[in-house]
């Protein structure tokens, strides 16, 4: 139905979300953010298991937007590898999809 994605991203703070948010919508890389948490994460990492508080950042765009979402998210990001993941937005809203591609097309 939709070439719409959500990319997931998670940061230490609360702020950090928000100013990762704040840039990608300002960008025109993603239509809109929300910022849950906090969150608790299980993971692995440097070979060992570990346990954590983030804050969960979702992120609205469209796949030709997502590679420059990514770059934007890696390059930004506090942490050195951080996980950046996106999932098909399978369907929605036609008002709610419509205006993810209208927010993200480049000025």
């Amino acid at each position: 139905m939709t070439e719409c994605v959500q990319v997931s991203t998670a940061t230490e703070t609360r702020e950090q979300a928000v100013a990762l948010a704040a840039g990608a919508v300002e960008q025109r890389l993603a239509a809109g953010a929300q910022v849950v948490g906090p969150v608790v994460s299980v993971f692995w990492h440097l070979g060992e298991q570990g346990t954590g508080e983030e804050w969960q950042l979702l992120l609205k765009t469209t796949k030709d937007r997502y590679p420059e979402l990514e770059s934007y998210l890696l390059d930004k990001h506090p942490w050195d590898s951080p996980e950046v993941c996106a999932v098909p937005i399978v369907l929605g809203a036609d008002r709610c999809i419509q205006w993810v591609q209208t927010s993200v097309e480049p000025a």
